[in-house]
């Protein structure tokens, strides 16, 4: 990179995913909107590429209400006919419906354990797994047991287009495992 800065190789194909990784991806998330937009942009991001979901971020923000999910939880069928007709986002029914249904599930979560950060909390141990010194980015998994059993919890209250590597990548995404490659000036922080 212009800045010389060794960052994961996936980091440094585009502004949009340098961004990313070097403010956003892998730092302790506990804001309950972020956790919330996380997760649905994981879940519209399957089949895609992140840096499509990138592109269409500010515009889902907009969509979702800020992703804030209490809002999101009483769209009803206008919202879901306007999300359709959004040309800004991923217009999917499946994961349109989805995401109103997990701001239910999220919600019910939330109220069950103080917050959805404490769920994650209570699921996921801390401080977070970091790769191995000398880890490449071969090394990097697609799904690990902990993403295996916080999706099948999550199905289990109710949430959709959580499966494994779905959450795999939203606990990459805010900090719940440390993916930065050894050689990533992130790393270390």
């Amino acid at each position: 990179m212009a800045d010389g800065a060794s960052r994961c190789q996936w980091a440094t194909t585009d502004p949009l995913l340098t961004i990313y990784h070097d403010e956003e991806w892998g730092r302790p998330v506990t804001d309950e909107r972020h956790l919330f937009e996380m997760l649905t942009l994981e879940g519209f991001q399957a089949g895609l590429s992140w840096l499509t979901i990138l592109r269409k971020r500010d515009t889902f923000r907009r969509a979702f209400a800020g992703f804030e999910p209490r809002s999101v939880a009483r769209f009803g069928e206008a919202d879901r006919e306007r999300l359709l007709n959004d040309p800004g986002i991923v217009r999917n029914r499946a994961n349109i419906d989805a995401t109103i249904g997990n701001a239910h599930a999220f919600m019910a979560t939330a109220d069950e354990f103080g917050t959805f950060s404490d769920y994650l909390a209570s699921r996921i141990p801390r401080p977070p797994k970091r790769l191995r010194p000398g880890a490449a980015s071969g090394s990097v998994p697609a799904t690990t047991p902990e993403s295996g059993a916080l999706s099948s919890d999550l199905k289990k209250r109710g949430f959709r287009f959580v499966g494994s590597t779905i959450v795999y990548s939203f606990m990459q995404a805010t900090g719940l495992v440390d993916d930065h490659l050894p050689s990533c000036f992130r790393y270390a922080w």
